[in-house]
């Protein structure tokens, strides 16, 4: 199968494989997805399939507007209203009890609730309006690597196994949507995974908003995307290091003959540039450009011709952006941290 790549005045065409059973890549603020028409169930197999993505992981489902969500939700948490007129579109995800029988189960994992999202990117929000279905949209990549931000990472990942990826350059945001669970409307809305919509910003607008901490067991089913299974990871073991380690961590790294590749911001990129193998240089040494660059990072210093042994990659403060950011930086890292 050819992989095409669609540009801005073929989105008629895109929409129309979508709408007949095709999987076409799509970008979004977040990271690109990976679309499918989520009322055929043999389109959606085929997503699992092509990611090697496991069936009991549900699938967020991408809207072009609120009402698409009304025709398969009949009861709504209070605090609905008040989150898509602040949120929507953009990078925030809310599941919902959903009506029996209306989506298909691989699409929900078997549960009784689904998850919504409307995507702030034109291009895509015309593509669902013109195939006229919903999409259900994971990451556009093989299961557990470092998520898309870019066309060119989605054809590394998937060329000759889908029909094609729609252009639109790298994302703004760079890590997935905050995914909120308001399934029941007795209860304050949860966060089950961060992304670039707060906590403090969802209070702001909601009132009490609480974060899921249980860990989620082999034989549950999560109902969320990112809660259960190993995520962002390159083949190259990932160590986490704290901004007073640097120092530390690249002399014992030298000390052992490693091959060691470097994701940071400007400050700590340029210092480690002479006694290291490569370096991925976040744009500044804010967490907002932290965030955009890190799947790029990861992915770039994956790369076999680099032969690296270890990627240092720099930490940021729990708090804000970097709740997102850490969450996907610890899976990646596989929890661990460079320790004197």
């Amino acid at each position: 199968m050819e992989t095409k790549r669609y540009n801005e005045s073929e989105l008629k065409e895109a929409a129309q494989a979508l709408r007949e059973g095709s999987l076409v890549a799509f970008p979004t603020e977040t990271v690109y997805g990976l679309g499918a028409n989520a009322l055929l169930a043999d389109s959606v197999a085929k997503v699992f399939a092509v990611k090697g993505r496991p069936q009991d992981n549900p699938l967020i489902i991408h809207v072009a507007s609120f009402d698409q969500v009304k025709e398969y939700v009949d009861n709504f948490h209070p605090a609905t209203a008040k989150i898509v007129e602040n949120f929507w579109p953009g990078p925030l995800t809310m599941i919902f009890e959903i009506k029996k029988d209306k989506l298909p189960s691989i699409v929900t994992g078997g549960l009784s609730t689904a998850a919504f999202r409307m995507p702030d990117n034109k291009k895509t929000l015309e593509v669902i309006r013109q195939a006229g279905v919903p999409l259900v949209g994971p990451s556009a990549n093989t299961s557990g690597k470092p998520s898309p931000t870019t066309a060119d990472h989605v054809y590394h990942d998937l060329h000759g196994k889908i029909t094609g990826i729609i252009e639109d350059g790298a994302t703004r945001i760079g890590v997935e949507s905050t995914v909120i669970d308001l399934s029941n409307p007795n209860t304050a809305p949860m966060i089950l995974r961060p992304g670039a919509v707060t906590k403090e910003q969802l209070e702001e607008v909601v009132g009490e908003v609480s974060v899921d901490q249980h860990l989620v067991k082999e034989s549950e089913t999560p109902k969320s995307p990112g809660m259960k299974y190993k995520h962002y990871s390159p083949d190259t073991k990932v160590l986490m290091v704290h901004t007073e380690d640097w120092a530390d961590a690249i002399k014992w790294a030298k000390t052992k003959g490693l091959r060691v590749g470097v994701i940071a911001g400007p400050k700590v990129a340029e210092e480690s540039r002479f006694n290291t193998a490569a370096v991925y240089m976040f744009h500044d040494d804010s967490v907002e450009a932290a965030a955009k660059g890190l799947f790029a990072g990861l992915r770039g210093l994956d790369e076999p011709m680099l032969g690296l042994d270890l990627i240092f990659v720099q930490v940021f403060p729990n708090e804000g952006l970097g709740v997102a950011y850490m969450n996907r930086l610890k899976k990646a890292a596989a929890q661990n941290y460079f320790e004197k």
